[in-house]
């Protein structure tokens, strides 16, 4: 059996969850609502407090399946619970951003300043003008808007001067050697 796709996903008692007849877990909470389609290998079923996986056979891609979905809705459960947070750091000199609206205005060096529209289900705020806090209920969409700003200006190795992670570290490399 899969050693993730086993363990059934634990859910709170203000989290609503339905399993529709399309094979489809919906998950709502206080924050959002999520939902997961799953293929026809992989089935769910509630119980109780709890949300469990089970598989028709024992194929590798059924294998493989079975911990993916797992997965899937233990981020659906904990996104309309919690939500996801990703932190960016700009480093530059006169790099900065702020929220406009629905529009996040970044100026990264370039000639002109980068406008990014907001996507729906995202929540971005920014402190000190050089930290950057994307929020959101879908772990996949608060990674892939995170990816995209990080996008606009990747951290460089000499200096390190760009967009990167919080929780990233840039390997500098030296520069170059006074020679003779």
């Amino acid at each position: 059996m899969s050693r993730i796709g086993k363990n059934p996903v634990a859910f709170e008692s203000g989290v609503q969850v339905t399993v529709t007849a399309q094979n489809e877990v919906i998950v709502k909470g206080a924050k959002a609502t999520q939902s997961v389609k799953m293929r026809p290998e992989i089935k769910a079923k509630v119980e109780g407090s709890n949300i469990v996986l089970t598989r028709s056979d024992d194929a590798q891609t059924s294998k493989a399946l079975h911990g993916l979905y797992r997965a899937l809705v233990q981020n659906a459960v904990i996104g309309v619970t919690q939500g996801f947070t990703k932190t960016l750091i700009l480093n530059g000199v006169g790099y900065r951003s702020a929220v406009k609206g629905k529009v996040l205005e970044l100026n990264l060096g370039y000639s002109h300043p980068i406008n990014f529209e907001i996507p729906a289900g995202i929540t971005i705020a920014v402190e000190k003008n050089t930290t950057i806090t994307v929020t959101g209920a879908s772990k996949e969409q608060v990674g892939a808007v995170s990816a995209k700003i990080r996008s606009f200006r990747e951290p460089e190795p000499y200096l390190g001067k760009g967009v990167r992670y919080s929780d990233e570290t840039i390997r500098r490399k030296a520069g170059k050697a006074a020679g003779k």
